[in-house]
């Protein structure tokens, strides 16, 4: 290929616009491996290039894309060579680096994944940022204790990316999981994903004049942030976790020190950007070996879109209105 189309963000006036470009191979970025992408897939952060200010990106133009899977065209890394199925997540992709809205991409070796055996470029990106981090999001529960037998998963923001794979990956691992969302149109969706049950945030305030609420969760899964954390952390019991993957929410946290102090409680940090590589590929192949979608789980999270459809879907990621994934096919 010596030439490639690729969704670009650049300034028309004074608003950043997104629109289909075309370019040269001698126009991919720096870096040791070649990549023909296959899929990637639309997130929250991928919305945030088109919005001025937002700090995820400093230099226009630019092709977003924070994940991508396809083969490698061309590798001066002996870790890969030509015809490897790969995928990349996280690091600089579609920030500080050219990303996978593109039919060609180029990256460091560092970032670059095998693909798990059994796994697809499509499932890969089915899953993408938001798959791995709901699965990093367990991971890291479990490693800090929690069991099936201790009680439900709480999901906050389940209709979404994270969420929706979480309440996958939590039922496909034996959890009960109360899907939370504010969408009562929605709670079918979720349940045919694996909610045992679903309930409004609303009904998680802390009441008026109470520093806790009654312990009702084992963990949460929390991609929402803002004043819903609090009332969260108020209600896991003894020693449960909470992973924080987002801020839809808001970034402002205000709470007590009483959930960890007396019912200590884990808050959980999960960065799906600059993951260590050796839990990347552990995640990974977690994912292809318990977690793998099947192709009914498939048709209810994701819909899978054209590079020509992807800004009115990078719309629709930021007013809150996409439902599960949207899977972008690039070649």
């Amino acid at each position: 290929m010596k030439s490639y189309r690729a969704l670009t963000v650049d300034w028309k006036d004074t608003k950043l616009q997104p629109e289909i470009r075309d370019y040269s191979i001698d126009d991919l970025p720096d870096g040791e491996v070649t990549i023909r992408v296959a899929y990637s897939s639309v997130n929250y952060k991928d919305g945030l290039t088109i919005i001025p200010g937002a700090g995820i990106v400093s230099h226009y133009p630019h092709i977003p894309g924070i994940d991508l899977a396809g083969t490698v065209l061309a590798s001066s890394d002996p870790s890969f060579k030509e015809g490897d199925e790969v995928l990349v997540t996280g690091y600089g992709l579609g920030a500080s680096h050219s990303g996978g809205f593109s039919e060609l991409a180029r990256v460091p070796a560092a970032w670059v994944v095998p693909m798990p055996a059994g796994l697809t470029a499509k499932a890969a990106m089915a899953l993408g940022t938001a798959g791995f981090t709901a699965a990093l999001s367990v991971h890291r529960m479990e490693q800090n204790g929690l069991r099936q037998d201790q009680g439900s998963v709480l999901v906050s923001g389940a209709t979404g990316g994270v969420g929706s794979w979480a309440v996958s990956m939590l039922a496909k691992s034996g959890y009960a999981v109360t899907a939370s969302t504010r969408k009562s149109a929605e709670i079918d969706y979720l349940k045919s994903i694996g909610a045992r049950e679903t309930i409004s945030p609303s009904e998680l305030e802390t009441p008026e004049g109470k520093s806790l609420n009654r312990e009702r969760w084992a963990a949460a899964v929390d991609p929402v942030g803002g004043p819903f954390l609090t009332h969260v952390l108020n209600s896991v019991r003894y020693g449960g976790s909470v992973a924080l993957s987002g801020f839809t929410g808001g970034a402002e946290l205000a709470t007590t020190v009483y959930p960890f102090i007396l019912r200590g409680v884990n808050l959980l940090g999960i960065d799906s950007v600059l993951c260590p590589m050796d839990v990347r590929r552990t995640v990974w192949n977690r994912i292809a070996a318990e977690w793998q979608p099947d192709g009914a789980l498939l048709d209810a999270i994701v819909h899978e879109i054209s590079l020509s459809e992807l800004p009115a879907a990078i719309a629709q990621v930021l007013q809150g209105r996409m439902r599960g994934r949207a899977v972008v096919a690039l070649s």
